[in-house]
């Protein structure tokens, strides 16, 4: 008997839980002041996603379906796997976009989808709802869709026409752990998919030869998922790859995914799934890398990050003798280093710096977390002292009783 469409929403939208990397930060609103658009990446709605300044993102995040014709050891939709399998046309697809918008339910979607008959084939029509929603319906929401590496490479060009962004997953850390866990995928197949959408991307920046902007490509970039502890690469490792790709691919986000275990696995993944904190501890010092100045040797040079300890401050305390940090004579590299100052605190504290001191009442109105922050800074109001590391631990690693919480 076949599904409903209800019934098909319920298996395929949990199917795309798995999959993080959904942010629509970078999204742009496309033009509707001709009155025919419709649809917005702008506003608030379900939480979904966040932008980088806050805003609450909401997105339609399915599978076009479940089925599969590869068997990657830890998917729980693989061709081996037992689970309730479904799959929607183009047409439903476009359907429930537009009707979820209309009820205002959401502002963009976000679409992966097993393969089914090929990489190509599967492409195709993930495409053609891209297509559809742009030019038929006129959709001016926000569109991200996650391109099948093997696909061809002109239907990975179609594909950034009508996206606003495009996602290749790298899967797992090492070129071992891809081997041993998705033989039928490769590193050096991902690696080009994202190098080709990359040099779109710049090229669709670039002018024409009579000095006219080209076609947007792809316009919020793209981005990619490891998964974590599905295999033993350690957070070094993670990060090293994750450090290479932002570098190589000018990738906009990675995004780190907790492996959870699934039903009949395979004898190479582990029983248990990874603590959520060390997930967690992942972003924060992705975020070290990319917004800091901080090296991966840096955060991780021990091979794994301080679950107890956010790794800004785990790098602190080991370093003390780079503190306490002068807030109104250091440059900006040792400010961004302080535990408890964000970018935007540390562009605030040189602003004022031009007109005069800085004094400890003005990093509360800055916005500081000073109750990190304090340890490390001495300035009019403040004076750091007598506080040794292993103080500094009692004082900033959670009760074990508080872990579980994150």
């Amino acid at each position: 008997m076949p599904r409903t469409l209800t019934e098909k929403l319920a298996i395929l939208s949990d199917a795309a839980k798995y999959d993080a990397s959904c942010a629509s930060s970078g999204g742009e609103r496309r033009d509707s002041r001709d009155g025919k658009g419709v649809g917005s990446s702008g506003g608030s709605g379900i939480c979904h996603a966040y932008a980088p300044d806050g805003r609450c993102i909401s997105l339609l995040k399915i599978l076009m379906t479940n089925f599969c014709i590869y068997d990657c050891a830890y998917c729980v939709n693989r061709v081996s796997s037992k689970v309730e399998r479904a799959r929607f046309s183009v047409e439903e697809v476009v359907r429930l976009t537009m009707e979820f918008y209309r009820r205002n339910y959401i502002e963009g979607l976000f679409l992966s989808s097993g393969i089914i008959r090929s990489p190509d084939d599967t492409m195709a029509d993930m495409v053609r709802i891209a297509k559809t929603l742009r030019e038929v319906e006129n959709f001016r929401g926000y569109i991200h869709l996650k391109t099948i590496p093997d696909a061809s490479p002109e239907l990975i060009d179609e594909a950034g026409k009508y996206a606003d962004r495009l996602s290749i997953n790298i899967e797992l850390p090492t070129e071992r752990s891809l081997a041993d866990l998705a033989p039928e995928k490769s590193v050096q197949g991902i690696r080009q998919a994202m190098g080709a959408v990359r040099l779109k991307r710049e090229e669709s920046r670039e002018k024409t030869h009579t000095g006219k902007a080209r076609a947007k490509f792809a316009p919020a970039g793209q981005s990619t998922q490891m998964i974590v502890g599905a295999d033993a690469a350690d957070d070094r490792a993670i990060l090293g790859n994750a450090s290479n790709l932002y570098a190589n691919y000018g990738l906009s986000r990675v995004y780190y995914s907790a492996f959870s275990p699934i039903p009949d696995a395979s004898k190479m993944l582990p029983l248990v799934k990874p603590p959520l904190i060390r997930e967690h501890r992942l972003y924060q010092a992705d975020w070290l890398l990319r917004f800091y100045g901080f090296e991966v040797d840096e955060v991780a040079g021990q091979g794994m990050l301080d679950l107890d300890i956010d790794p800004k401050t785990a790098w602190a305390i080991a370093h003390r003798d780079a503190f306490p940090v002068d807030v109104n004579r250091a440059t900006r590299e040792a400010l961004l280093r302080v535990p408890g100052f964000g970018v935007k605190t540390v562009d605030r504290i040189l602003d004022t710096r031009r007109r005069g001191l800085v004094r400890y009442e003005h990093l509360v109105a800055m916005g500081a977390i000073l109750k990190k922050a304090k340890p490390f800074i001495t300035l009019p109001g403040w004076q750091a002292k007598g506080l040794e590391v292993a103080d500094l631990r009692a004082r900033f690693a959670p009760p074990p009783e508080q872990l579980s919480l994150f």
